[in-house]
C-alpha cells in the first residue's frame, strides 16, 4: 500500500534508521558471536535453562541474520520481532539489576528496532522495488 502523505524525509529517516540501528547491532552483537561462536557458547548466559545451544542460536538470528534483512528493508516488520524478544530477555532477565545507564545501549536498541516494528521500512526498500516491478 502506498502512503501519499508520507515525505520523502521520512522515508530517508527511516532508512537512516534501519541503516544504523541494525550496523550497530550486528557489530557489537551479531558478527562477535558468530565469529567466536564456540567462546560464546561458554559464556552465553541461560536465564531460562534451556541450554547454551537453544540460547545462543536465537541470538545469533536475532542480531547477525535479522539486521541484514532490516537493511535491506525485506520483512522489515518481522525481523524486528526477534531482535525486540532477544533485548527484552537481555534487560528485564538477565541484566534486571542494571541501572538505565548500564544498560541505555540495550534499551536504546529497544527504542530504535520497536520503532521500526511499528512504523515499516518506509519507501526505501528492496521489498517495495520488488513488489513494484510485478505488480
Amino acid at each position: 500500500m502506498k502512503n501519499t502523505f508520507a515525505s520523502p524525509r521520512v522515508d530517508l529517516g527511516l532508512f537512516f534508521l534501519r541503516l544504523t540501528g541494525s550496523l550497530l547491532l550486528l557489530y557489537v552483537h551479531g558478527l562477535p558471536k558468530v565469529l567466536h561462536f564456540s567462546e560464546e557458547l561458554t559464556r552465553i548466559e541461560d536465564p531460562f535453562g534451556f541450554g547454551p545451544w537453544a540460547s545462543l542460536i536465537p541470538a545469533i538470528f536475532a542480531e547477525a541474520i535479522c539486521p541484514l534483512f532490516i537493511i535491506a528493508g525485506v520483512y522489515t516488520r518481522l525481523a524486528c520481532l526477534p531482535i525486540i524478544a532477544v533485548l527484552l530477555v537481555a534487560m528485564l532477565a538477565v541484566h534486571p539489576d542494571w541501572s538505565i545507564a548500564e544498560g541505555q545501549f540495550g534499551w536504546l536498541l529497544l527504542i530504535i528496532f520497536t520503532t521500526l516494528a511499528l512504523t515499516g521500512a518506509g519507501q526505501w526498500r528492496l521489498q517495495h522495488k520488488a513488489t513494484e516491478k510485478f505488480a
